[in-house]
């Protein structure tokens, strides 16, 4: 198996140079949102106006874009083109941050050179946005300090690194007590077995990294996080047959989690929870994840995971909560995320994204 610098080398060398646009790589992870997401009208007027050129090398492979951004600070994990950095600075407005890091020096050099054109696009006083040069595993090193972050955005990235426990822990110490971390990512049907990993392509192209889908669980779990909430899915079509060939019996698809910092010394309790319609842009509903749907005025039973999500996050406003007397199950059992697997969510609301080698033409199926 590469090593981890080997595999940061060789992907930093496929997206520095390798690639000239989205077109460049070989599956339909990227160039189209999903087509199950209802996308409020800020998130698409905020993508509009970002420049050509940097949405001309956008890599993502989904539509990270939560709710309720305005006055956060937020931290992009592989911010890439800057795409993503600077439509979210918009969201934020004036009063929020966004910083973007990226471990390929290109791409950061590259998303600098539009910072004061976004500033006058949107007409701010000042930037408010700013790119760095790190790692994802070493947040600190980036100078990113912990219980900083509100937010915490990344988009296809994960895929690409070797040390994902790594990756999560880093983003669970620089979030604040009840902060966020929404993030689209490659996930694979089977555990990717060694020899997949010595190949640069695969892992340029994110097949390589991608994590069987229930080790992100476990894996939330085990550095702190609450349990992943899955919001959207769509199938991954690889139609380079080369790559199809070399990933067998392995599928993939694009998942949107979100994953909550809860705080350390709280009582799980079911509750009935109510919508007060606050939130910007959903005034009449809040389609909170892919099971969870509140609308207003209407209360509504969630586990105590919910409850305590809704009480400590910056959702707390929106929300009237009454804890009900009825204690929590402790079951960990597989069977009891089956609503978490992506490709399930994908074949049930149809959306796979279809696109040709070379062109961002889509057609979401």
């Amino acid at each position: 198996m590469a090593s981890g610098d080997d595999v940061r080398g060789n992907v930093k060398k496929y997206y520095g140079s390798r690639l000239e646009s989205s077109g460049d790589l070989q599956t339909s992870a990227t160039g189209c949102s999903l087509s199950s997401v209802r996308v409020p009208k800020p998130v698409i007027d905020a993508l509009s106006l970002v420049h050509p050129e940097v949405n001309k090398r956008f890599f993502g492979c989904g539509l990270p874009f939560p709710a309720k951004l305005e006055g956060c600070r937020v931290l992009d994990l592989g911010s890439g083109s800057g795409r993503d950095c600077y439509a979210f600075s918009k969201l934020v407005g004036e009063n929020g941050h966004v910083t973007g890091l990226d471990m390929t020096e290109e791409l950061v050099n590259a998303s600098r050179q539009y910072i004061d054109y976004h500033q006058k696009k949107f007409g701010y006083e000042k930037p408010n946005v700013t790119f760095v040069h790190g790692y994802m595993e070493k947040l600190g090193d980036a100078g990113v300090q912990s219980d900083s972050m509100d937010v915490l955005l990344s988009n296809c990235v994960i895929c690409l690194c070797p040390d994902k426990r790594a990756i999560l822990q880093q983003a669970y110490n620089v979030l604040k007590e009840g902060g966020e971390m929404y993030f689209s990512d490659m996930y694979a049907s089977a555990v990717i077995p060694d020899h997949m990993k010595q190949d640069e392509v695969l892992w340029g192209e994110g097949m390589s990294g991608s994590l069987f889908w229930p080790d992100l669980i476990s894996l939330a779990h085990s550095v702190g996080f609450g349990t992943p909430r899955l919001v959207s899915a769509s199938h991954i079509v690889v139609y380079n047959s080369e790559l199809k060939a070399k990933a067998g019996d392995i599928s993939y698809a694009s998942g949107t989690y979100r994953l909550f910092k809860l705080p350390k010394t709280t009582v799980m309790s079911r509750a009935l929870v109510t919508y007060k319609g606050t939130v910007p842009s959903f005034p009449d509903q809040l389609d909170f994840d892919s099971t969870h749907c509140f609308k207003k005025d209407v209360a509504v039973e969630v586990d105590g995971e919910v409850a305590v999500i809704l009480q400590s996050s910056r959702f707390s406003p929106d929300f009237e909560i009454q804890t009900l007397d009825k204690p929590e199950s402790s079951s960990e059992s597989t069977s009891q995320y089956c609503h978490l697997n992506p490709f399930v969510l994908a074949d049930k609301r149809g959306s796979s994204v279809k696109q040709c080698s070379k062109t961002r033409k889509c057609s979401d199926t």
